[in-house]
């Protein structure tokens, strides 16, 4: 067996194992934790801290950038998704009986779009307010309830989420660089 196939192996074999952590019991929390709306309070709450350290010019400006990085953030997974094309646990005929399933998505699976965009706008949104409001760090929470659910779900293998979860924190990182050569400009 390839080293490539071995680690594609430990990692069907790591999904199992926590996806069969999962309980009924659970399950309406962790389909919960995945949707993207449930989090608009904490969207609101960044979208507010922005503007109250930035002031409005400078705050919609790092609006923009965050758009943009999302924009980018979702484009790039769909190439890397279609470059891959490595199949979704719960489309995979080997595992549909072995995996509890509580979510099917189309698509592919390496990398989970929700952990590199939970990461990579956690990134940049510590970055940019780390220096006004030090709890900031509490937003970690988000991506990392997100990357388990992934999983939690049948939708993501580990490494898809956390491969997601590093190309987010890099892109995260160069749109905050991005931002400190725009923001001086911004009047």
């Amino acid at each position: 067996m390839s080293f490539i196939n071995n680690i594609i192996d430990k990692d069907r074999q790591l999904l199992v194992y926590l996806n069969s952590l999962g309980t009924e019991q659970w399950d309406v929390f962790w389909l919960t934790v995945t949707d993207k709306y449930i989090w608009m309070p904490l969207y609101l709450l960044l979208l507010f801290l922005l503007f109250r350290y930035y002031g409005w010019k400078k705050a919609v400006a790092l609006f923009l950038i965050t758009a943009l990085l999302v924009a980018f953030t979702d484009q790039f997974v769909n190439l890397i998704k279609e470059t891959f094309h490595r199949l979704r646990p719960s489309n995979d005929p080997d595992l549909q009986s072995i995996i509890r399933i509580l979510k099917h998505s189309g698509g592919y699976s390496f990398v989970s779009g929700h952990a590199t965009n939970s990461f990579a706008v956690s990134t940049f949104m510590i970055l940019s307010l780390r220096k006004f409001f030090k709890p900031i760090y509490f937003i970690l929470i988000w991506p990392f309830l997100f990357l388990y659910s992934r999983i939690y779900l049948g939708v993501h293998f580990p490494l898809d989420v956390f491969f997601g979860s590093l190309l987010g924190i890099v892109i995260g990182y160069s749109f905050y660089r991005f931002s400190l050569l725009i923001l001086p400009k911004v009047k």
